[in-house]
């Protein structure tokens, strides 16, 4: 886990370094090796290393808008991932779904940059799983900011409703965008949102690797001996803006310290010195983390950009000439 976390932060350090190039002094969102928003997840690792801690392969994850963490910590291929961000020809999805719309399906993992919208996706891969006896599990991400969310809360029904195995996992960074979580909910903690729903809600209430695998070990275990659903509250501190570029005008400048000063790699560490863990493999295991991330970005970079006309391939509205077409027939009033 904390190999995971290590990564995913340096990262998210990085792929900010590359983002801002040619993007300063004045921000401007479309220069740039990386145009567009990029929405970085550091702060955010205990929930993704300690849940994904106990998947397998054949296991969902789906992540929300805020996903390279939960990417990582699931195993997706760190080369394809971003050259996919660097909108390259070998990324994941061709260089075209960018940050936000990752898709793995060698470790069955999926993003989308729609708030909650990864929820009814797991909860068909759970439902899916159910059917076919396989006792894989499916686990959606999602932020606090999400948890009204018609998506969300229909997810919540039909899981409890159908007994799935499935596992959500809310990570409560306090912050819906630039509106603080007591604007935007009316519950002391996410987790209470099961209790409409008959489903065990647990909170985690500090930001903290080991806490969370203590936690996901019984929810995904419920899941995968047959036991139902479980929604997971975690506790996590956003430590960059929103998006980048973000300015943050509307975050109190204690709430950012708060964030550094809690820091879940820290916390690991000084747990794993008192395992007698010694500094020099902690020092290794950060440098393996770093070569690996370098060596991604570099890989990355030097791949090649798509041709324009590979814009048209692959969408529904240009299908190949073999494509089977409706016949253009009409009845009436009950089409």
């Amino acid at each position: 886990m904390y190999e995971q976390m290590v990564t995913a932060r340096y990262y998210e350090e990085r792929l900010q370094e590359e983002y801002l190039e040619g993007k300063q002094p004045a921000f401007d969102i479309s220069a740039g090796p990386i145009p567009g928003e990029l929405h970085l997840a550091a702060g955010q690792e205990a929930a993704a290393a300690g849940v994904c801690a106990h998947l397998r392969d054949d296991d969902t994850v789906t992540a929300p808008h805020r996903p390279h963490h939960v990417a990582i910590a699931k195993g997706v291929d760190l080369k394809r991932m971003t050259a996919e961000i660097f909108g390259r020809e070998t990324g994941l999805c061709k260089g075209k779904g960018g940050h936000m719309h990752l898709f793995d399906p060698d470790v069955n993992f999926a993003c989308s940059g729609i708030i909650a919208e990864g929820c009814p996706p797991a909860v068909g891969a759970a439902l899916a799983a159910k059917k076919r006896a396989t006792h894989d599990v499916a686990v959606a991400f999602l932020g606090e900011g999400a948890v009204s969310q018609g998506g969300f809360l229909e997810s919540l029904n039909l899981a409890s409703v159908h007994d799935l195995p499935i596992v959500f996992v809310v990570e409560d960074n306090d912050w819906a965008i630039s509106m603080p979580k007591g604007r935007v909910t009316d519950v002391e903690n996410c987790a209470q949102r099961a209790d409409g729903f008959d489903l065990p809600g647990v909170r985690v209430d500090y930001d903290d690797a080991i806490a969370v695998y203590d936690a996901a070990a019984d929810a995904v275990g419920r899941a995968r001996t047959g036991n139902g659903p479980t929604l997971l509250d975690v506790q996590v501190h956003r430590r960059m803006g929103h998006f980048m570029g973000d300015a943050e005008a509307y975050r109190p400048e204690e709430d950012a310290e708060r964030a550094r000063r809690l820091d879940s790699i820290e916390r690991l560490a000084d747990d794993l010195r008192q395992r007698d863990v010694e500094d020099d493999d902690l020092d290794a295991i950060r440098r393996r983390a770093e070569e690996r991330v370098d060596d991604a970005i570099e890989w990355a970079k030097e791949q090649p950009e798509p041709d324009p006309e590979a814009a048209y391939e692959d969408v529904f509205a240009n299908p190949p000439e073999n494509w089977p077409r409706r016949p253009a027939t009409s009845t009436g009033g009950d089409d």
